[in-house]
């Protein structure tokens, strides 16, 4: 059994092809499982998808019974921060964290408690360019975490006094946003992010210029007039749409939306599910794995950040919000918008390891199906991100992205908690809770640079 440290090595990949046999397939789409399924990949690539009957596996694969479990999708997740890793107080974390400075060190925490969880892609909404060295390091190998998309800084007109400077461009006029909005995509970044305080013109010019080299606009939206204005503009990709904690929009505005297919990010449970489930079963924020990824002092920061998490001010509305939400959550389901997911990860209490699957049941809770919103997390998701081609389905020739879960997701969405495989590009990492055969080159994601 091959394992590699989280830092201090590169990741491993199988020399031989890989068969996943005797699982429950599900590949993306809103159609019925694959029963007894095998799904084989050589190299990072998906080679072939179907049942045992169907498919002849190569006589010098690597054969892995993962009876009991379901095959899926490596899941998407459309809006995270990745230099966010669950702190109770954005200032208390800034500025144990001195702005700036220990990014370094938070980030790859948060990157590796994803792909735990299953998330092998996901969009990055708002975090400095200290986040290319990230996605550098995970694309090469020496960290582990989900193929990284990002927005940069997002663009505004206000001040958001919580942060570091280097998170917010603030523009003054429509012209200043369109120059901002080229500067960012020159800088790498591969969506751009509109915020709060926006004028019509502005969203205007900065959708135009994004989209003239080819880029997607996504918009920070709560209230009614900047949704309005989000949809004049032409925005691409619509986030929070008030995250379920907002009374419910106008059927107008919202069979707008819908009509119009404009995808929509609600992340409905990093509030309204998320802290009902707190109060209800604390020890969800005592688990080991924050204890072994962490450093000393980070998990001490981390723990201490939680005491009476109820008077924080992330949560000081909770209770309106969750009132709201028995309205609010289901409003774009029930018009047939066009759902995307994301999880708002890691705001408070919201941590990377717990958040997707969080969020999908959240969705199931609101009304859509659990095979709609498996869907929506993986096909959906890459379509929204323009990297279907790719990934986003188990389909011969895209990338070897693969999440394999102990259970039944389409009895209980909760069974998404239950990661046992995740392959990302063909390297294969068993969680620590995996009761899979252990393979020939695997990596493992117990090893940490404090507890090697």
């Amino acid at each position: 059994f091959v394992c590699t440290s989280s830092v201090a090595a590169l990741e491993v990949r199988p020399e031989n092809p890989v068969a996943f046999v005797g699982g429950q397939v599900l590949d993306g789409y809103e159609v019925a499982p694959i029963t007894d399924g095998v799904v084989i990949f050589e190299k990072g690539i998906i080679t072939a998808v179907g049942s045992s009957k169907e498919v002849s596996i190569p006589a010098n694969a690597e054969i892995v019974d993962v009876g009991g479990h379901t095959i899926l999708p490596g899941l998407i997740d459309n809006h995270v921060h990745v230099d966010l890793i669950g702190h109770g107080s954005y200032e208390r974390y800034y500025e144990f964290l001195g702005g700036t400075e220990r990014l370094h060190e938070v980030m790859p925490i948060a990157a590796k408690q994803m792909l735990r969880a299953g998330v092998t892609t996901a969009l990055d909404l708002g975090a400095p360019y200290d986040i290319l060295n990230l996605r550098a390091d995970i694309d090469a190998g020496k960290t582990p975490g989900p193929r990284l998309l990002v927005s940069g800084p997002w663009i505004t007109r206000i001040e958001y006094d919580t942060i570091p400077d280097s998170y917010e461009e603030i523009i003054s006029s429509p012209e200043e946003g369109a120059a901002t909005a080229l500067k960012l995509i020159d800088k790498g970044s591969d969506v751009i992010k509109v915020w709060d305080g926006l004028t019509q013109e502005d969203y205007i010019a900065i959708v135009q210029a994004a989209h003239s080299r080819g880029v997607k606009v996504h918009a920070h939206l709560y209230a009614p007039e900047a949704i309005q204005m989000a949809i004049n503009a032409g925005v691409d990709v619509f986030q929070h749409v008030g995250s379920a904690g907002n009374p419910p929009y106008t059927a107008a505005l919202v069979n707008d939306i819908a009509h119009k297919e404009i995808p929509v990010v609600q992340t409905i449970a990093h509030r309204v599910w998320v802290y009902p489930a707190t109060q209800a079963f604390p020890s969800r924020l005592k688990r080991a794995e924050y204890r072994t990824d962490m450093p000393k002092d980070i998990y001490e920061e981390f723990m201490a950040s939680f005491e009476n998490f109820h008077q924080l001010p992330y949560f000081r509305n909770a209770a309106t919000e969750i009132r709201n939400s028995k309205k609010s959550a289901g409003q774009f389901i029930a018009a047939g918008a066009r759902i995307g997911v994301g999880t708002d990860a890691a705001s408070p209490l919201n941590t990377h390891l717990e958040a997707i699957w969080r969020e999908m049941a959240a969705l199931v809770e609101s009304g859509m199906t659990p095979i709609q919103v498996i869907s929506a997390a993986t096909k959906t998701n890459a379509e929204i991100l323009g990297v279907f081609h790719e990934r986003g389905s188990l389909e011969v020739g895209k990338q070897a992205d693969i999440v394999i879960v102990e259970g039944n997701p389409l009895a209980d969405i909760e069974t998404l908690g239950r990661v046992s495989i995740v392959v990302k590009d063909g390297a294969v990492w068993a969680t620590e809770n995996s009761k899979l055969p252990e393979m020939s080159a695997s990596n493992y994601f117990g090893l940490t640079a404090q507890n090697p």
